[in-house]
């Protein structure tokens, strides 16, 4: 495996949050997150961990109105973090695709990094929450993500009744697949257009 150091620095700021994001595509599972949303912190965390990202990540944001802005706002800058990591996307797999369980829950994941944002979110949760995390926002975070990065993300609840299961196994796959399409493997462009 060609080994890299894609460092990205981005810091996004406006009237409803404040986010600063260090990651390293290359590094080894380091993390350091603060976004004032525990379970949310927590699901970065096997992002960094199970991707095998160094991410570091402070935001703040107005979280007494609610943790949407918050939680869009980090999918944002993870997707802008992604672009300019890869740049012309020379020589990564492209694509990644993983079946993650963890207890009840079985997730599948795919991804392609392609350029031509879409995702296909099919999960139910039974609950309104997970701690303080409005379950509708993981589809938002995800949504934010694949608009910003240009990726095609297929994410699937095979089973699954717990719905902490579910979205743990939901973003460990996620760092999987990530960390799968990401790699550099060649010096080639992976697509017979030669451009991506």
């Amino acid at each position: 495996m060609i080994k890299l150091e894609r460092k990205v620095e981005i810091k996004r700021i406006t009237k409803e949050t404040e986010i600063l994001l260090r990651i390293n595509y290359d590094g080894s599972g380091n993390n350091k997150i603060s976004t004032g949303i525990g379970f949310f912190d927590h699901m970065l965390q096997q992002i960094s961990v199970h991707g095998k990202f160094d991410i570091d990540i402070e935001a703040k944001g107005d979280l007494f109105v609610d943790d949407h802005h918050t939680i869009e706002d980090v999918g944002i800058v993870l997707g802008q973090s992604l672009i300019k990591a890869i740049g012309d996307k020379k020589g990564i797999n492209r694509y990644g695709y993983f079946i993650l369980p963890m207890d009840d829950a079985l997730i599948l994941e795919s991804i392609d990094i392609c350029g031509r944002p879409y995702l296909n979110f099919d999960v139910k949760f039974i609950q309104s929450s997970i701690g303080t995390l409005n379950t509708q926002m993981i589809i938002e975070f995800f949504k934010a993500f694949v608009n910003t990065s240009g990726v095609t993300l297929h994410i699937t609840k095979l089973y699954g009744y717990n719905d902490h299961h579910v979205c743990e196994a939901i973003f460990k796959a996620f760092a999987k697949v990530l960390n799968i399409a990401t790699r550099v493997t060649s010096n080639d462009i992976p697509s017979s257009k030669g451009v991506l």
